[in-house]
């Protein structure tokens, strides 16, 4: 399994709407949280090793309604 942090900037007035739509829809988000800058949205995301993270962030993520902007940070390793 591998972990993915997306950003999520949102159209102005969706970010509560768009948060649930990730919590209620999307299996694989661990995680979300509004934050700070210049984007609105974090996300953790837990998905298999043998997804193709460009096609599950353009089909599974960017498709949401209220989404305008994404910014992927793909993990190595976590340190516990």
């Amino acid at each position: 399994m591998q972990n993915i942090f997306v950003q999520i900037k949102c159209e102005l007035g969706e970010v509560y709407s768009v948060a649930e739509a990730l919590v209620d829809n999307v299996e694989e988000a661990e995680d979300v949280y509004s934050v700070s800058g210049a984007f609105d949205l974090m996300s953790k995301f837990h998905v298999s090793d043998d997804v193709d993270i460009g096609r599950f962030v353009n089909e599974k993520i960017q498709t949401i309604p209220g989404i305008k902007d994404t910014f992927t940070i793909m993990t190595f390793k976590a340190f516990k």
